[in-house]
């Protein structure tokens, strides 16, 4: 067999391979002895039918298939030959493949990029610090209680933050349509949960009033006969309840789990709930800035081919995201290249230490994943055992804490500066937001 190899474009290379004539049509005259072993062919006993007959009824095909089988096998022991590792699956080209002639074929694939790292030592990390005071408790106690507004009913008009329970009927062009009546339909007004008409409407409104209130849907609203339209909504208030926050009392912890202990072990249990959302918010930090650091300090020629892998892959997850089901509605891919270039380095980096620095998967900290993964289920202990036997997850789950002890070996020898903060600067708890709902 005889290989040439050249480069073509960064990392591309076009291979050709020359398979002798000779081995071809052994290998051909092999397949065809295997095959007159059990061959049925009309006038002969199974197995006994005459091996020129056999090359006549099966020579074409069975050549085809040697080929095919040779071209792929060949291509192995070329790319072993020759130390390459293709970052994808090669394009092959037949050249010749007439027979009584050598077999030559062309193959065209991008390798694997030498990767070298740099020292971890230049890379500079500031971890934020922070602890779970009383005053962030009570915070998110107040949050909480936020969440359970008790609404009782009142014989005013409406305003804001009130509770209006009503019944409607919808008309577009004086014509009804799909959806547009409602009965006992609750408003919060000022919640932005509801067409902001809507709830500026109900404002001043009685139990008992009736009303018209004009909506204006927007051009991209998801009901195709709402979208750009204006309906009025010819509304009968039923009643209009007060909001108010419930006292953090025994009823109120049961509300959230807590059976026993009252209070105290409602703001123990936010306590660890608030210490873990930190713990996760600091390390994802940490973790975004070594991998930006390890990213800009590295640079590395990336195949097209895991490039192009990684677009398709972050454009399917979007669309899952959007509830688009159809490939043909993919978001457009230019938003996703530079992550993609960008989570393909990174994977490299990341193997290249693994490799260089003989970092086993810790056991104890897949185990230790797959018990917090499995403690958000119903049945713990079934869905343990569900891990324990899906191969493909428990690899999905080793990668992840293959990832983490490589981000904690780069830590140990990065510059880490610890920045002291608060709670709420580091999760953005309690902060305002001005985005409204536009449903």
């Amino acid at each position: 067999m005889q290989v040439s190899v050249s480069a073509t474009s960064g990392l591309e290379r076009r291979m050709e391979v020359a398979v002798p004539a000779a081995s071809v049509s052994t290998a051909v005259e092999q397949r065809l002895k295997e095959i007159s072993r059990t061959a049925r062919l009309k006038g002969f006993r199974p197995g006994k039918a005459p091996l020129p007959v056999v090359r006549k009824q099966f020579g074409e095909q069975v050549r085809a298939e040697v080929v095919g089988d040779l071209m792929r096998s060949s291509l192995a022991e070329a790319l072993t030959r020759e130390k390459l590792t293709p970052a994808a699956g090669p394009r092959i080209e037949p050249l010749a493949v007439a027979p009584g002639s050598d077999l030559k074929f062309a193959a065209t694939f991008e390798v694997m990029p030498e990767v070298r790292v740099k020292s971890p030592a230049a890379i500079a990390v500031e971890r934020p610090s922070a602890t779970v005071g009383e005053t962030d408790i009570d915070a998110m106690l107040e949050s909480m209680r936020r969440q359970r507004p008790v609404f009782t009913a009142v014989e005013r008009p409406a305003r804001e933050t009130d509770r209006v329970t009503i019944d409607y009927t919808g008309r577009i062009g004086g014509q009804p349509f799909e959806g547009g009546d409602g009965k006992d339909v609750a408003v919060v007004i000022g919640s932005r949960q509801s067409r902001p008409e809507l709830e500026e409407g109900l404002k001043g409104a009685a139990a008992g009033e009736s009303r018209t209130v004009a909506v204006a849907f927007p051009a991209d609203v998801s009901n195709k006969t709402l979208a750009g339209k204006t309906a009025e909504l010819a509304l009968t208030v039923k009643k209009v309840e007060e909001q108010s926050l419930p006292a953090v009392d025994e009823e109120f912890c049961r509300g959230f789990g807590v059976e026993t202990g009252g209070v105290a072990a409602l703001r123990e249990e936010v306590r660890k709930s608030m210490e873990r959302e930190l713990a996760d918010v600091i390390r994802n930090r940490v973790r975004t800035q070594v991998l930006d650091a390890l990213y800009a300090e590295n640079p590395i020629d990336i195949p097209r081919a895991l490039v192009e892998e990684q677009v398709q892959q972050l454009q399917i997850d979007a669309a899952r995201r959007m509830g688009v089901r159809d490939a043909a509605q993919l978001p457009p891919r230019q938003p996703f290249e530079a992550p993609a270039r960008k989570r393909v380095a990174v994977g490299l980096l990341l193997g290249q230490i693994v490799k260089a620095e003989s970092i086993p998967v810790d056991r104890q900290r897949v185990q230790a994943r797959v018990e917090e993964l499995a403690a958000g289920y119903p049945n713990p202990e079934e869905a343990r055992r569900a891990y324990q036997h899906n191969a493909e997850a428990l690899r999905q789950i080793e990668s992840v804490v293959l990832e983490d002890q490589v981000i904690d070996w780069l830590l140990e020898r990065a510059k880490v500066t610890d920045v002291s903060m608060t709670f709420q600067q580091i999760t953005g708890f309690g902060r305002k937001t001005d985005e409204t709902n536009p449903s």
